[in-house]
């Protein structure tokens, strides 16, 4: 139902500490979910399902990448970067794309900040 907070209906900071989940995946969740301008529905089965698939599998995955990489071409040592002009262009660019990120989270909108679209 409805969250109420007089009525008791809902997960509150205690009842949320006491379930063991890390207080991070509480965050992301939370922020993950939070209404920007309509009501949200809690669920665990979509907090669950959000953990799995947004958090660990996305987030596994690209650290699995990234340290497969650099076993694989780097003899699992990051070498000292040498920029060269097109990868000071990657970087301006990724600047950017920052820069609307930070836009979108100082108007609190979290939602599309987080599945903001790189568009590369």
């Amino acid at each position: 139902g409805k969250f109420s907070k007089s009525r008791g209906v809902g997960v509150f900071g205690d009842m949320a500490k006491d379930t063991g989940i890390p207080a991070d995946i509480w965050r992301f969740y939370l922020l993950y979910l939070r209404p920007e301008g309509q009501d949200s529905a809690f669920s665990w089965g979509d907090l669950m399902l959000k953990n799995n698939s947004e958090l660990l599998n996305n987030l596994g995955n690209f650290i699995n990448r990234a340290g497969m990489f650099v076993c694989k071409f780097f003899s699992g040592t990051v070498p000292n970067m040498v920029l060269t002009p097109d990868d000071k262009r990657l970087l301006a660019r990724v600047t950017l794309e920052l820069r609307q990120y930070h836009q979108l989270l100082e108007k609190v909108r979290w939602v599309e900040s987080l599945a903001l679209d790189l568009g590369w």
